[in-house]
């Protein structure tokens, strides 16, 4: 298993818009994402740390224009907590190793996965192509890309 962590040197090499989303908890505008219409079998890493956040078999279309997951590929990497900005009351989503913020899980996911849908900015993913995987140190994980 790798160490997972956030570095400078990671975030030096952001986008401003994948800082905004990861490191001042903003949020990319709807429908504009890179990774919204991926639907390439792989999994979906933390672009500060690295570690693993989501796999492509839990991908689904849920049309709120953000990507859409119905669970973590390891729940370890994923913190939700509470969020009371803009006069709600949510979950967001943060990664465990580098704490970038990812997004917010919401309770109208679909039933037959748990019901939940974890709406991550693409701009705080990085994809890993299933063809990838072993070279890159996600191994692991085969199992878990395939629906």
């Amino acid at each position: 298993m790798s160490s997972y962590k956030k570095t400078n040197e990671a975030i030096a090499a952001l986008t401003a818009e994948q800082y905004h989303v990861t490191q001042e908890s903003g949020t990319e505008r709807p429908w504009t994402g890179e990774l919204l219409e991926n639907t390439a079998v792989g999994i979906y890493v933390d672009i500060v740390s690295g570690e693993p956040l989501f796999a492509s078999a839990d991908k689904f279309d849920s049309g709120c224009g953000w990507p859409s997951f119905s669970k973590p590929i390891e729940s370890i990497n994923v913190n939700e907590i509470t969020d009371e900005t803009h006069g709600m009351v949510r979950t967001e989503v943060r990664s465990a190793h580098g704490d970038s913020h990812l997004g917010h899980v919401f309770t109208d996911g679909p039933a037959a996965q748990g019901g939940l849908r974890y709406c991550i900015n693409s701009a705080s993913l990085k994809f890993i192509h299933r063809d990838d995987m072993v070279s890159k140190g996600y191994d692991a994980y085969l199992s878990q890309v395939e629906g």
